[in-house]
């Protein structure tokens, strides 16, 4: 691997810096990373006109990832998994209560999360599987309904899907269908739950974030940009380790 350096495209009249790494690889890959930052990794022997060439060629694409990635709230210091500590499920807030216990667990109660561990610092692994436990089948439950309401503009889908930690995104679909999830979102509301696993079966049909894709969108959840919005209004993208 080389050293890493730095370089600028074009694209109209937008300048795109972008900083280019070389590995030893076949394939050219771009990332738009979590600062919006361009990242390009590319082969030991490939022509930096080659490269900037694939920049500009993607422009459209990085400068759409860098809008959606600047209307994402700050991350959050990492959280302690204290008593007194505020956190969300469903949308709404709950103060963490810690207590000590031989039976280890969550239980959701008056706007608190009382956690049971058997030592203070097995509070963060305990909620932590809580929460993966929670969307997994919270968002099982939600799919059957976006399924239901997708069937009409013709998407279909086996409702299967993935679980993952993703530092920006709530979730992602591949061109063959296959759905993954942040399960962060089960710090959501169900409604901000159901335009994501909708976001997501649309692109099953029209993969891509084309006009044709916001179309169908548009016809499925009229008020997609609203719920969005909310979206990323109340739910924290934090700093803590993956789930």
């Amino acid at each position: 691997m080389t050293r890493p350096h730095l370089a600028v495209a074009q694209y109209g009249t937008t300048a795109l810096p972008y900083r280019v790494e070389r590995r030893p690889r076949a394939t050219l890959s771009i990332e738009v990373k979590a600062d919006g930052s361009v990242l390009a990794v590319a082969p030991l022997d490939a022509p930096d006109d080659d490269i900037r060439k694939r920049i500009e060629k993607r422009g459209a694409w990085i400068l759409r990832q860098q809008r959606e990635l600047a209307v994402l709230p700050p991350p959050l210091p990492a959280r302690r998994y204290v008593s007194g500590e505020s956190h969300r499920y469903l949308g709404r807030q709950h103060r963490l209560r810690v207590v000590t216990g031989e039976q280890e667990g969550v239980r959701v109660t008056r706007g608190e999360l009382i956690v049971t561990v058997r030592h203070p610092e097995r509070a963060e692994a305990v909620v932590t599987r809580w929460y993966r436990q929670r969307a997994a089948a919270v968002l099982t439950e939600r799919m059957q309904v976006c399924l239901d309401r997708v069937a009409p503009f013709g998407i279909q889908h086996d409702g299967t899907f993935q679980l993952r930690r993703m530092a920006t995104r709530w979730g992602s679909c591949t061109r063959q269908g296959r759905l993954t999830f942040n399960p962060l979102l089960i710090r959501a509301p169900k409604e901000c739950i159901d335009y994501v696993l909708i976001h997501e079966l649309c692109h099953t049909r029209e993969f891509g974030h084309s006009h044709s894709y916001y179309a169908l969108l548009g016809r499925v959840l009229p008020a997609w940009k609203q719920v969005r919005a909310r979206l990323n209004r109340v739910v924290e993208l934090t700093s803590t380790p993956a789930l």
